[in-house]
């Protein structure tokens, strides 16, 4: 200094620029910092595939969002759900058919699948079922691609099977990481990789129920497409589209399978999933300190926060949405067309509320607009019909004339 006095040095070390929020803390806020994320499971992202038009759900799965207890605190509980009893019959009758190191398992992928190949347990191609335990789901992921690359290996080395039960599968969706679990996986000795999946439903006369066929079909969709991730780092290895279901067989406990191809159902998921927000962007646009939270949060604040998201509510949302009751409620009190399912809002095109779709079929809609213009007259052919039906005398049939006898 000129005066020949030292310059004053701060005890404060100097401040740093604020450091930005991760998409990892953003989610952490929104759910609640307190509250673990709840992970993703192979049905639930089935159903947004189902609905990738609808940011709410992908939002609140992406940020492992506990839905059934946000409905609880919005007033509207979901009430689907598999019952205990359901969840214990399921869990015995897995328990049977992996018994014995997987045997009737793999016998039963033997028969429908691989019928030509050396049978699991036979000379020279032991069955391996390997350890799959691991710390955390991003550790479990890690052993179960170790296992695959092994076991493939094995199958060409020495005709072995491999039977992986119960593991993690890694699949990116909307930009977040998802661990899927599925039953079984199955490395065949040619180095194919086929998805078991065991349902407690029963299969009678060698068919079971079409509509519950078709949910373990999306739902192994899942898996293969996770599978299929992994398969393209590893030579030799293919991800079948023929998964296997296993139920119990008619009336009783014995296990039985029928493959079921999942081509439809993979393309489509494959489609549907990438066609999803990414989930930055959805987080993106939410205010600051908005939060899903039930601790913290009034019913009162908890609807603001949900309502800041659009929802593509649509009435199968209440078959596979623990959020359906509450959507639907909101989409009613809109006036919204989208209660009255998919099919009817995409044939009303820019209509989009009853209100204007009725104002259409009288005639003071839209000239202009061809959906109004084709409301107005059908309207007025339907009344027509009416009008001529109501002028029309009745039919009387003629008498049965009295019988001679």
């Amino acid at each position: 200094m000129a005066d020949g006095t030292l310059p004053r040095v701060s005890s404060y070390p100097p401040s740093s620029p604020a450091q930005p929020t991760t998409l990892r803390q953003r989610l952490a806020g929104l759910r609640g910092p307190a509250v673990p994320p709840r992970p993703l499971d192979a049905r639930a992202l089935a159903a947004l595939a189902a609905n990738p038009g609808c940011g709410r759900r992908a939002l609140l799965d992406g940020a492992g969002v506990d839905k059934t207890a946000l409905a609880t605190a919005l007033g509207s509980p979901a009430s689907f759900g598999q019952s205990q009893f359901a969840i214990v019959r399921g869990n015995s009758f897995e328990a049977k058919v992996k018994g014995d190191g997987g045997a009737e398992l793999l016998r039963l992928v033997h028969a429908h699948l691989a019928p030509t190949a050396e049978p699991p347990g036979s000379a020279g191609a032991g069955a391996r079922v390997p350890d799959l335990t691991a710390a955390g789901p991003e550790g479990r992921a890690a052993r179960t691609a170790l296992a695959l690359r092994e076991a493939t290996a094995a199958g060409r080395d020495t005709g072995a099977w491999t039977l992986l039960d119960h593991p993690m599968l890694a699949l990116e969706v909307a930009g977040s990481p998802a661990y899927l679990e599925p039953d079984a996986v199955v490395v065949h000795p040619d180095g194919r990789w086929t998805v078991v999946e065991i349902k407690s439903f029963p299969m009678i006369d060698g068919a079971a129920d079409a509509a519950k066929v078709g949910a373990a079909a999306r739902q192994a969709a899942v898996y293969v497409l996770a599978l299929e991730k992994t398969a393209g780092k590893l030579p030799g290895a293919e991800v079948g589209h023929t998964v296997l279901l296993v139920c119990p067989k008619d009336f009783s406990n014995l296990p039985t399978a029928s493959p079921v191809d999942i081509r439809r159902e993979r393309s489509v998921t494959r489609r549907q999933l990438d066609r999803l927000t990414r989930v930055e962007e959805l987080a993106a646009a939410l205010p600051e300190g908005l939060s899903f939270d039930p601790a913290t949060r009034t019913a009162e604040q908890l609807v603001e926060a949900v309502s800041a998201v659009d929802a593509a509510y649509a009435p199968e949302c209440l078959a596979a949405c623990e959020l359906a009751f509450h959507c639907r409620d909101r989409a009613r009190a809109a006036d919204q067309v989208t209660a009255l399912g998919r099919s009817v809002r995409g044939e009303l095109g820019a209509l989009t509320t009853v209100e204007a779709a009725l104002a259409a079929a009288a005639g003071t809609g839209c000239a202009e607009d061809p959906t109004a213009a084709a409301l107005h007259r059908a309207a007025r052919l339907r009344a027509e019909a009416l009008d001529l039906a109501a002028a029309r005398p009745p039919h009387h049939s003629p008498e049965t004339p009295a019988c001679p006898c």
